[in-house]
């Protein structure tokens, strides 16, 4: 065989030989990739897609927020129950003044007339033709913190004596504030549409509602971009307690200026 044929079996058996080589590196390192998942998931599934459905995402956020919300409520019951049976004048005493600040801490239930306002963003249909035409702009379609807020200072002015949103009641330690597509309360995301109710004199939330020039000014919105607004009146209203933490960690004095 001539020197030249020689050189190229030769060339070949080298290409032969690197391609296994190659062939069962990435055979072991898809392997070491695979066992490193399986031990990082636990087993579990750690696709990208499973997190992609944020409205998804928040449900089942919320969900285990629920359980652990609800556990910790069982232990307050427990603490509370093993207080009570101590007995003893002082801790009588104690309870009393809880018993007396607590419906207006919103730490009991709370029932009677009222009124629920839900507010919700444009439909889909609305916010594509939105996004397609460049006009109105996403943050008029959508419900903002500022929005719940102003319902929720209306209700207040109105008289209402309980406030929820979301079925989660509303203390004086309670924030609200917008993530993205979401409005976190109390820690847990919720998505639209959000429903605030609000125990006290229909009549009088209603004035309310009606003369606060901020929900004038959403209605016309609301009205014009095709976002949810509906207020109704009700004789029998329930709003549970609050069961979250009740202690304030972070607050500062307000400065107060006169002339």
């Amino acid at each position: 065989m001539p020197h030249g044929s020689h050189a190229a079996s030769r060339r070949v058996a080298a290409r032969r030989r690197a391609w296994r080589g190659a062939t069962f590196v990435s055979a072991v390192g898809g392997g070491l990739l695979f066992l490193t998942s399986w031990a990082t998931s636990g087993g579990n599934e750690i696709r990208a897609a499973s997190v992609t459905d944020l409205r998804t995402l928040v449900q089942r956020q919320r969900a285990d927020t629920d359980a652990e919300v609800a556990k910790a409520a069982a232990l307050a019951d427990e603490v509370r129950t093993l207080s009570r049976s101590r007995g003893g004048a002082e801790v009588r005493r104690w309870q009393n003044e809880i018993d007396k600040v607590s419906p207006a801490a919103g730490l009991n239930e709370a029932t009677g007339p009222g009124m629920t306002i839900t507010l919700s963003d444009a439909p889909q249909s609305v916010v594509q033709l939105a996004l397609k035409n460049g006009t109105p702009e996403i943050e008029k379609l959508v419900v903002h913190q500022q929005d719940i807020q102003a319902v929720i200072n209306a209700l207040w002015i109105g008289g209402a004596t309980a406030v929820s949103v979301q079925d989660q009641r509303i203390i004086s330690t309670t924030g609200i504030k917008c993530v993205g597509a979401t409005v976190i309360l109390h820690g847990v995301p919720y998505s639209p549409p959000y429903r605030i109710a609000a125990i006290g004199d229909p009549v009088k939330l209603q004035a309310a509602i009606d003369g606060s020039v901020y929900l004038d000014a959403y209605r016309q919105t609301a009205a014009l971009y095709s976002l949810g607004y509906d207020a109704t009146t009700s004789t029998d209203l329930t709003i549970k307690a609050y069961e979250g933490i009740t202690k304030l960690r972070h607050a500062t004095v307000a400065t107060i200026k006169t002339n």
